[in-house]
């Protein structure tokens, strides 16, 4: 009876403890099942972006003409004709305008009469001369009418001489009765009326030539000294897509008292037909000397002791410790200048739970 009991709480004891390692087996399964179950770690990433440490600055302006000239006539007189328009193309040599050429052929004939009357002068002066030399040479004359006769033929080439330049000035004159445009460009204005009587030198047409344009913008203090040695381009309006190289020309000494802006000017030596005067621009400096970095939040590095580093995530949600290079820090962002490509997807929060074997998946944001 004894012996029966015995045995019959062995085989209780038998059976309890394979009943347990049966649970533990199970358990560890469960385990295995879970860890294999496990999710990607959602992560929130950040852009890397190189730029210029000295960020672009934008002003908008215009495109003006390097030289736009007041043209004039040369001699007074009243308007016969006014012969173009406000916005409208010429040619070099083209005419503008005319004076009434009356007075200025009465002039020109006048001159002319007293260049014949100088030449018959001159010829009977001439012949006078001659025949006191001859005389003198024979010894018929004194040295008194011989330097008379000299006298009176040399002025009398003067007076030739005179005349002759007078004939010239009154036919330019007469030709400056006809205002022509000296190169080409467009009638930005037009301040004569047919009928009106001008002055010599009055301003009468203006003229934007085409040689060459720039763009004028209004530069603030603190950036005169990048638009003296940066790098500066310009866009249109009209076609933002095209850039065009712009070199500083000139910039005013002072500041406008108003708005406390130098006002510069830029020239543009590729500007095409398709740059037209009085059209909006926008133009860019840029620092020529400084160096590309990327801004990053400062909860991305990861750093133990070691090298300042960042996660990489890539498209298959792996992640990748590598190393960078810092510049300097602020106050909430961290500007390195190497280490990691253009656009790689940087994880932003959490790196010091990150495992390198660990999958992630990119969020938009985290949620608790």
């Amino acid at each position: 009876m004894f012996v029966r009991s015995i045995l019959s709480s062995y085989s209780r004891l038998l059976a309890g403890a394979s009943l347990a390692l049966m649970a533990v087996a199970l358990a560890g399964c469960n385990d295995t099942v879970a860890q294999k179950a496990e999710p990607p770690r959602p992560v929130l990433v950040a852009t890397a972006h190189f730029e210029a440490e000295t960020p672009e600055r934008s002003f908008v302006g215009t495109i003006r003409p390097r030289i736009e000239s007041d043209l004039g006539f040369r001699v007074a007189g009243k308007v016969a004709k006014r012969l173009v328009e406000v916005g409208q193309t010429v040619e070099v040599g083209q005419a503008l305008a005319t004076l009434d050429e009356v007075d200025l052929k009465l002039q020109a004939e006048q001159a002319v009469a007293e260049q014949t009357a100088a030449t018959g002068v001159l010829a009977q002066a001439a012949a006078a001369e001659q025949r006191a030399k001859d005389l003198r040479a024979k010894g018929w004359t004194t040295d008194a009418q011989m330097d008379s006769s000299r006298a009176a033929a040399d002025e009398a080439r003067a007076r030739l001489n005179r005349a002759e330049r007078s004939v010239e000035l009154t036919k330019n004159s007469l030709s400056y009765a006809t205002l022509v445009a000296d190169a080409r460009g467009v009638v930005t204005a037009t301040q004569i009326e047919p009928g009106q009587v001008v002055a010599a030198g009055q301003a009468s047409i203006r003229v934007a030539r085409f040689a060459e344009k720039e763009a004028v913008v209004a530069v603030p203090e603190t950036l005169v000294g990048r638009a003296k040695s940066g790098a500066a381009s310009v866009t249109l309006w009209s076609e933002p897509n095209k850039k065009y190289v712009a070199r500083l020309r000139e910039i005013a000494p002072t500041a406008d008292p108003a708005t406390r802006t130098y006002l510069a000017k830029f020239s543009l030596p590729e500007a095409d037909d398709k740059v037209a005067l009085g059209m909006t621009a926008t133009l860019t400096l840029t620092d020529a000397a400084t160096e590309r970095v990327a801004r990053l939040p400062l909860s991305a590095l990861f750093n133990e002791g070691g090298k300042p580093s960042f996660y990489v995530v890539d498209d298959n949600g792996a992640v990748t410790l590598k190393p960078v290079t810092v510049k300097s820090y602020e106050s909430n962002d961290v500007v390195i200048t190497g280490g990691v490509e253009e656009g790689a997807k940087i994880v932003a929060l959490g790196v010091q739970k990150l495992d390198p074997s660990q999958k992630v998946r990119v969020v938009s944001s985290l949620s608790f």
